[in-house]
């Protein structure tokens, strides 16, 4: 049997399982993928990996006691055993308050994450696109011999899920991450690239390497600038990290709990008041053709396009069912993507448009300072540059910063036009927007480059 199922096959299977249920109501999960990786470090390939996965996840459930157990092996005898195994545990868990029992039949939106150029990537294709990026660091460097590491690391696969009332969900999806660190012999310069694709097609690494030489090449003889307050540019690879913890933080409970930054005291929260500057929409929809998403949450709840933040106002809050039964509102699932809306500008207009600022190209060690305001500490890498002028002028040294993204969306000079980017903390996929910011205060230098 093939590790990817069709959509038939998959049901077939989750049928059988649940055929062997005895509990109140189960839910069984299935994943396949298949997953290929070519890693390279100082100009040379270094490994080759790949990696074949299939589970399976049984959840049963006797009133509101509730076990699961897990198996890789597809057997009747293995399938039959996890069931029998989850309804052990079931009998022998405490009563959980907030299990709200599963869900019926539902309908989901149609999207297309699957593509057959990133599903028929062999070793050939991973070796020839590094080829491609190889070829320039080993043959560019005038003056400074340069050196590349590098990882390709590809996906296709699948995840499906049913329940005894009835609900069926299936999705296959592909994806296809590159990223590369570029560095002069002696250290002093540096330069970092990433892209992130569900169709390999799109994946460029000659493009990509170029980008990472000129930040490389670009950086060398950094001058140190006294830290402050300094308009930023932060290229969307930069900005990721500091936004998704405005994502992660959207969730209903937390905020009416007085644990997060959209809470007020008195147990209120911020939904329905502008937050940030009115040009920042952040929005979900997995039927975007640049970000597909599955169309169905983990419990089997429908994706829809939702309207986090609009126009700078919070418009919507994550629920969980249980969370919405309690305060009488729409069950809201957390999004499987993330869009933020931006304008027409590249991110070449930004710097023309600049008097005074900094370019940078990534921020890293991304840390939190407080919770409740969302302040956040980390430091520049990989190319940051001083403008004057409405021009790149020359390099500077590495700052460490303190800020929030909440303050930082409100000191909104410009946004340019979104694109999909790789977070370097979290691995997740976005589609976010370069963006130019008045006084983001940098704190210290840093002696990295």
């Amino acid at each position: 049997m093939s590790i990817i199922l069709t959509e038939a096959e998959a049901k077939t299977l989750l049928q059988k399982v649940l055929s062997y249920s005895k509990a109140d109501e189960c839910e069984v999960n299935l994943l396949g993928e298949e997953r290929g990786n070519l890693r390279y470090a100082r100009n040379e390939v270094s490994t080759s990996g790949s990696l074949i996965n299939q589970n399976l996840q049984v959840q049963s459930a006797f009133g509101k006691k509730v076990g699961v157990a897990t198996i890789d092996e597809f057997d009747d005898a293995s399938l039959e055993k996890v069931v029998r195994r989850s309804e052990e545990l079931a009998r022998l868990a405490p009563e959980n308050p907030e299990y709200v029992g599963m869900l019926g039949p539902q309908q989901y939106l149609k999207t297309n994450g699957f593509f057959e150029s990133t599903a028929k990537v062999d070793p050939a294709a991973r070796a020839e696109a590094v080829a491609k990026s190889l070829q320039l660091t080993r043959e560019s460097g005038s003056n400074a011999k340069l050196t590349a590491a590098g990882f390709l690391d590809d996906r296709r696969g699948y995840t499906a899920m049913m329940n005894s009332k009835g609900l069926f969900a299936y999705y296959p999806d592909t994806n296809v991450n590159f990223s590369l660190t570029v560095r002069t012999d002696d250290g002093k310069g540096s330069g970092y690239v990433t892209r992130g694709y569900s169709d390999f097609a799109k994946l460029d690494t000659a493009d990509a390497t170029r980008v990472a030489i000129q930040k490389c090449v670009g950086s060398v003889g950094a001058r140190a600038l006294e830290p402050g307050k300094y308009t930023v540019i932060l290229e969307p690879t930069a900005g990721a990290v500091l936004l998704e913890n405005i994502f992660f933080s959207m969730d209903a409970r937390s905020a009416d709990e007085g644990r997060s930054f959209l809470s007020k005291p008195g147990g209120k929260t911020k939904l329905g008041e502008k937050i940030v500057d009115e040009r920042v929409t952040i929005y979900s929809d997995p039927t975007n053709p640049d970000l597909p998403a599955s169309p169905w949450s983990g419990d089997g709840r429908p994706q829809e396009k939702v309207n986090w933040i609009d126009k700078g106002v919070v418009k919507n809050l994550a629920y969980s069912r249980f969370w919405a039964q309690k305060k009488g509102v729409k069950a809201v699932p957390f999004p499987n993507n993330v869009i933020m809306a931006g304008g027409t500008q590249s991110l070449d207009d930004m710097i023309k448009s600049t008097q005074r600022g900094i370019l940078v190209t990534k921020l890293w060690y991304i840390r939190s300072v407080d919770p409740q305001t969302l302040l956040l500490t980390g430091l520049t890498r990989d190319g940051t540059f001083y403008i004057e002028n409405g021009q790149i002028k020359y390099p500077v040294k590495n700052f460490r910063f303190n800020e929030s993204p909440v303050i930082m969306l409100n000191n909104l000079e410009a946004l340019g036009k979104p694109e999909r980017v790789v977070s370097t903390e979290s691995d997740n996929n976005y589609l976010i927007p370069p963006m130019k910011i008045r006084e983001f205060t940098f704190t210290s230098l840093s002696d990295a480059v």
